[in-house]
């Protein structure tokens, strides 16, 4: 692979960012004198340029196009403002958020200005703010598109850039949900015609959200918790480094939870993650910081937002040490606790989760009378199920107040599972016996992950289409019964790159490549009916998952 001289002298006159520029230069200068390493990174950066689709743009901050920086973002922002032109006209409106990763704000300011100077409306959020604050703007405001600057959990190196579309932008079930086809691609068709970023013009003004917008977020939050359960619930929380925790400070006092001690650690925003590789709850040893402390004051529950607040994850006491429990877990804790009183009109309150979730809240949803609908992975599906009152993905994404915020929001799932352990415990139970109950009633659905990850991109198609061509014939002792294909599409769902296997046993196994990191997914879930002993059938379920991993990982193997 080699690089086009003229192609990266032109960007590098182009590039409205001195330090980028000067960046390119001496990475040029190296690559042109011979060294071999500097050619190759160069040859990286020019191999293409960020793709912008329905998770909009992600990827590592550095200079060029195949990169996240501001010349990346001006031409995006550019495509997106052209975007609401032809579609809306020149009274639309945009707004816009960001985290407190480097470059965050800048990028967003960028955005605003461009939006400004081509004459639309652009309303900037006044600081550093969760992405739940930006999708309630679209909503609460009608605004027709928000966009939120964050790479949400991933490493510190990266950051994105999230499309929202509202207003006269979207149907009835799409308002301030994530783009998806056919809008993501007309506007990467404006994004590639869009001018050299240097060239794009910006305003010296916009607009900036009122703390009104904020202030009531907050209200409406709060306003979930009932009156009716006590308060003095103990709890850890920790934002992860990230921008949770003013808000949810905010919000837990409100709903009259005191009793809250934080990370010290952790409830700063750091774009560098010190005390993390990987700054998502769901990782290994994430959450033990919290954990210790959690021990050392005798707290009821840890409560744990992702850096941009939008995912929420909890650990709770179990005989001497602390739990984390699983996206699935509560996912179906939070749903049984809000299907005693969903309602939405008009229509039948749907229950909604991705495909690759626990089939338990179908389960749930039922047994409340309540509609359920299964999706492709990601809130972009999930929250635009009509009539939704509640919608969770297995990746600790939780929407629990649709009408205010239509994605997931780990600030009022976090409120939610502090009053439902508040309730627990004045009924004399935890959030431990809840799932027991609902194992009892449902069956036992145990879930866990086989990941792929990878350095060579290649291998990713490679798998798929192995695990395509050659199914295994069992798994965890159980005949296959059932290959579906995903990529074929139907009625129900989209088509989209994945495959399912289902045995005998009805356990179950998705596959597909993650949208957002080099690596292949798979979600495993095992289900026993619960019978006379509980803690029994428990074990065996979780004994069969583990030989289901093992099989599972094996089919991979290229």
């Amino acid at each position: 692979m080699s690089y086009n001289l003229t192609e990266v002298q032109d960007w590098i006159a182009n590039d409205p960012s001195e330090a980028d520029r000067g960046e390119l230069t001496a990475l040029l200068e190296r690559a042109e004198n011979g060294d071999p390493d500097a050619a190759a990174e160069l040859s990286d950066r020019f191999a293409g340029t960020l793709q912008f689709g329905t998770a909009g743009l992600r990827g590592a901050m550095a200079a060029g196009p195949n990169r996240m920086n501001r010349a990346v973002v001006r031409r995006a922002a550019a495509g997106l403002v052209r975007y609401l032109l032809e579609k809306v006209g020149d009274d639309a409106l945009l707004v816009i958020g960001n985290d407190a990763r480097y470059h965050s704000r800048e990028f967003a300011e960028d955005t605003a200005a461009i939006a400004a100077a081509a004459g639309i409306r652009a309303l900037i959020m006044p600081r550093e703010l969760p992405t739940p604050l930006l999708a309630y703007a679209v909503q609460h405001l009608g605004a027709d598109a928000g966009v939120m600057v964050t790479a949400s959990h991933n490493p510190a190196r990266d950051n994105g850039y999230k499309v929202y579309l509202g207003g006269r932008c979207a149907d009835q079930f799409g308002q301030g949900v994530q783009l998806v086809p056919p809008a993501d691609a007309d506007i990467a068709a404006l994004i590639a015609a869009a001018p050299a970023a240097g060239d794009i013009p910006l305003a010296d003004t916009y607009g900036a959200i009122g703390e009104d917008v904020i202030d009531s977020y907050v209200s409406e939050t709060a306003a979930l918790v009932p009156a009716m359960y006590s308060r003095d619930l103990k709890i850890v929380y920790t934002a992860m480094h990230g921008v949770g925790t003013p808000i949810m400070r905010r919000i837990f006092s409100e709903a009259g939870f005191e009793n809250v001690i934080e990370v010290a650690e952790q409830c700063t925003p750091d774009p560098d993650f010190p005390t993390v590789p990987f700054p998502n709850p769901e990782e290994l040893g994430a959450l033990d910081l919290a954990k210790e402390l959690a021990a050392s004051v005798d707290a009821d529950i840890v409560i744990a937002s992702d850096p941009d607040a939008d995912r929420c994850s909890a650990a709770v006491p179990e005989h001497g040490t602390w739990r984390q429990l699983s996206g699935d877990e509560i996912g179906s804790l939070l749903g049984e606790y809000l299907a005693g009183g969903a309602v939405l009109e008009p229509g039948t309150p749907t229950f909604a989760s991705s495909i690759v979730s626990s089939r338990m809240l179908e389960q749930i949803a039922t047994s409340h009378g309540l509609a359920y609908q299964a999706t492709l992975t990601g809130f972009k599906w999930i929250a635009r199920t009509p009539h939704i009152a509640y919608g969770y993905e297995e990746a600790i994404g939780f929407c629990v107040n649709p009408g205010a915020v239509r994605d997931k929001d780990g600030l009022s799932a976090g409120i939610l599972l502090a009053v439902l352990a508040s309730k627990l415990r004045d009924q004399g139970s935890d959030l431990l016996g809840e799932l027991d109950r609902l194992y009892t009633k449902h069956g036992v659905y145990l879930s866990g992950p086989v990941t792929v990850r990878v350095d060579d991109l290649s291998i990713i198609p490679a798998t798929m289409a192995k695990v395509r061509t050659t199914p295994p014939t069992t798994l965890a002792g159980s005949p296959v019964a059932r290959v579906w294909d995903l990529s074929e599409g139907s009625d129900a769902l989209p088509a989209t790159d994945g495959i399912a296997w289902f045995t005998d046993a009805h356990d179950r196994v998705i596959i597909r490549p993650s949208g957002t990191e080099p690596k292949v997914k798979c979600y495993l879930e095992v289900y026993l009916p619960a019978g006379s002993d509980l803690q029994a059938t428990k074990a065996e379920a979780a004994a069969r998952l583990e030989q289901f991993k093992e099989d599972v990982s094996a089919a991979l193997v290229l």
